[in-house]
C-alpha cells in the first residue's frame, strides 16, 4: 500500500537510483560519442586519457638556425587546413621587423584586424606587450632552442657573408680562437648572429654580463611567457610534445626538413672551439641547459618515455610514407639539382641549402599536399600574403605558378 511510509521510502529511493543510473549512462554515452572525433592528450598519469580541443591561437617564436623553418612550414600548413588568419609581415617586410624589437605595427593590417589573428610564426625579436596586442588572450606560446655548439657552426656558415665578425675571419675555429678580435658589440644589428643569438631573439641583451641573478630572472620570465620550449636536437620528440600540447593530429606535425644544408658545407669544430662556445655564448648555453632539462622533465611527467618512443616511431613511419609518396628518390638535393626553380630555397653564405623534387603525375589533391610540405618559407609566406591580402601589392619574390594556379581554381 502506498500509505505505508517504509514502502514509499524504498520506492522513492529505487526511482532515484534508476534515474541516477540512466543519467550516468547518458553522460558516458555522450562522452564516448563526443570523444570519438577528438584527439587525446595524456595527462600527468600516462595511463589517464583526457579529451581535448585543438588549439588554433598559437604564437611560435621563430629562433634562428634551430630547425625553426621546418616548424614555420608546419604552422603555415595548419593555418591553411583550418582557414586561419596569419600575422604576416607588413608591406615589403619579410620578417616582423627583425632585428628591431617587435611592434604590433609590423603586422600587415594590424589596425583593421586587431586581435583576430590565429597564428604568428615569422621571425621577430620577442616583445610580450606588443605581441599581446596582436594575439588573442588564450594564445599558446612556444619556441625552440638548439645546442649553442652546433648552432654557432651553423650560423657561421649561413651568415658568413653578412656578419662582419664572420666575414673577416677565415673559418669558425679561427673566429672562436679570438672572437673579441672580430666582434664589435656596437655593430649589434650586423653581429647579433655571432653571439648569444637565441638570448637576443627572446628579447634580451646578447652582450649582457654573465650574472647568475640576472640569468635566473630571465629564465623565470621566459617560463612565464612561454607554455612550451622545444629542443631542436630532439626534433621528433619535440613534435610529439607539441602535438600533445596543442591537441593536434599526427599529420599536423609530419614534416620534411627545410632550410637544411649539404654536409660538405659543415665545418668541423675543434674540442677547444666547443669549450670556447660555452664561454663566448654563455647566456645561450645556460638558456639551453635549463630548458633541455625542463623538456625531458615534461616528457616524463606527461607522455612518459616508453610512450614517447612509440609515438616517435609512428611519426617516422608516417613521415616515410609521405616521403615515398611525394619526393623523387626520397631525398633532399642540392641547389643545383632542384628541377623546379620556384621551389629553390633562399641561399645564404657558404651554405648549400637543400630542397626537393616532387614526383610526376601526382593527382591534384596529393600534389597540393606535397607542394605544401616542400615549400620554402619565403615562397610560402608570399603566397599566404597574396591570399590573405589580395588588395595589397604582392611581395617581390616569385613562387610556383603551378602552386598559385592550383590554389586559385
Amino acid at each position: 500500500s502506498c500509505k505505508n511510509p517504509l514502502k514509499l521510502f524504498f520506492l522513492s529511493r529505487h526511482i532515484k537510483c534508476v534515474i541516477f543510473s540512466l543519467c550516468m549512462g547518458l553522460i558516458f554515452l555522450s562522452g564516448f560519442f563526443h570523444a570519438k572525433n577528438k584527439n587525446y592528450v595524456i595527462s600527468k598519469s600516462p595511463k589517464e586519457l583526457l579529451p581535448c580541443r585543438a588549439k588554433t591561437n598559437v604564437m611560435f617564436l621563430k629562433t634562428h638556425k634551430t630547425a625553426s623553418s621546418t616548424i614555420l612550414n608546419i604552422m603555415f600548413r595548419f593555418a591553411e587546413r583550418y582557414n586561419l588568419t596569419v600575422a604576416l609581415p607588413a608591406d615589403k617586410l619579410f620578417h616582423l621587423g627583425y632585428p628591431e624589437t617587435f611592434l604590433a605595427r609590423f603586422v600587415e593590417e594590424f589596425q583593421a584586424i586587431g586581435q583576430n589573428y590565429n597564428i604568428m610564426c615569422n621571425h621577430l625579436r620577442f616583445n610580450r606587450s606588443e605581441v599581446q596586442k596582436v594575439m588573442p588572450a588564450n594564445t599558446f606560446y612556444f619556441s625552440i632552442l638548439r645546442n649553442p655548439i652546433s648552432l654557432m657552426e651553423s650560423s657561421y656558415v649561413y651568415y658568413k657573408d653578412d656578419v662582419p665578425a664572420f666575414r673577416i675571419s677565415k673559418d669558425v675555429n679561427e673566429y672562436l680562437a679570438s672572437p673579441k678580435k672580430y666582434y664589435r658589440p656596437a655593430d649589434y644589428k650586423q653581429n647579433i648572429y655571432a653571439r648569444n643569438i637565441m638570448w637576443f631573439d627572446f628579447g634580451y641583451d646578447n652582450n649582457a654580463e654573465d650574472n647568475k641573478k640576472y640569468i635566473q630572472v630571465v629564465l623565470k620570465e621566459i617560463e612565464q611567457n612561454f607554455h612550451l620550449i622545444l629542443i631542436a636536437d630532439h626534433f621528433d620528440e619535440s613534435m610529439i610534445l607539441l602535438k600533445h600540447a596543442l591537441c593536434w593530429d599526427l599529420d599536423d606535425v609530419i614534416y620534411f626538413k627545410l632550410n637544411s644544408r649539404s654536409q660538405d658545407t659543415v665545418q668541423t669544430l675543434t674540442q677547444e672551439s666547443k669549450k670556447r662556445i660555452k664561454k663566448w655564448c654563455s647566456l645561450d648555453w645556460q638558456l639551453y641547459l635549463h630548458f633541455n632539462q625542463s623538456f625531458w622533465r615534461r616528457i616524463e611527467e606527461t607522455i612518459g618515455l616508453k610512450e614517447m618512443e612509440k609515438e616517435v616511431n609512428r611519426l617516422r613511419t608516417r613521415q616515410k610514407e609521405f616521403m615515398e609518396t611525394c619526393v623523387l628518390d626520397q631525398e633532399a638535393v642540392g641547389k643545383d639539382h632542384i628541377n623546379n626553380k620556384a621551389l629553390l630555397p633562399f641561399q645564404s653564405g657558404a651554405a648549400n641549402i637543400l630542397g626537393y623534387n616532387l614526383k610526376q603525375d601526382l593527382d591534384n589533391r596529393t600534389l597540393r599536399t606535397c607542394q605544401q610540405m616542400v615549400m620554402p618559407e619565403l615562397q610560402y609566406m608570399s603566397y599566404l600574403y597574396a591570399v590573405q591580402h589580395p588588395h595589397k601589392k604582392r611581395k617581390s619574390l616569385g613562387f610556383p605558378l603551378a602552386w598559385t594556379s592550383f590554389q586559385e581554381k
